[in-house]
């Protein structure tokens, strides 16, 4: 029987460290993967067509650093009447470096009686969260925070 020692190592330190980082770089590309600009464009058209949004009118209450990314909280309160004539028919959650940046979308009437909601959301890292209220009438309002996230909550 032929000893370990004695066999010739047929791999030294360099290829091995070359093989180590390799296979490390192989195994974070598929997390580090968030949206591009073009996707997030694309997700916004998606959701509000080619309306321009305004600047205003929504209180996005979200933490400045979200210590666990998984359960980031927020609530989205829209400035507006909930009335026949003029009510908020959508609001829409965009996450900018997402691997997907739609997040939620919810639908509305006057029957909802008040244009809020909360949950709890995923992000992947620090980003931006894009808030869009679409109303009866036609018109966009948008609203924006930064968050921080000390461990994200998206694995892929």
């Amino acid at each position: 029987m032929q000893h370990l020692d004695d066999l010739p190592l047929a791999v030294d330190r360099r290829q091995m460290l070359i093989a180590a980082s390799v296979g490390l770089v192989a195994s974070i590309v598929p997390f580090a993967r968030a949206s591009t600009s073009d996707e997030v464009d694309a997700a916004i058209r998606d959701l509000i067509g080619n309306a321009t949004p305004r600047d205003g009118g929504i209180a996005l209450q979200v933490p400045e650093t979200a210590e666990n990314g998984a359960v980031v909280p927020v609530t989205v309160v829209v400035d507006s009447p909930m009335t026949a004539e003029r009510y908020v028919r959508a609001i829409h959650l965009v996450a900018t470096k997402n691997p997907t940046p739609g997040i939620a979308s919810f639908r509305l009437s006057p029957a909802s009686g008040r244009a809020q909601v909360s949950m709890r959301i995923r992000l992947a890292e620090k980003q931006m969260l894009l808030v869009f209220a679409e109303h009866s009438d036609g018109t966009v309002n948008r609203a924006a925070a930064e968050i921080k996230v000390s461990v994200g909550g998206c694995l892929t």
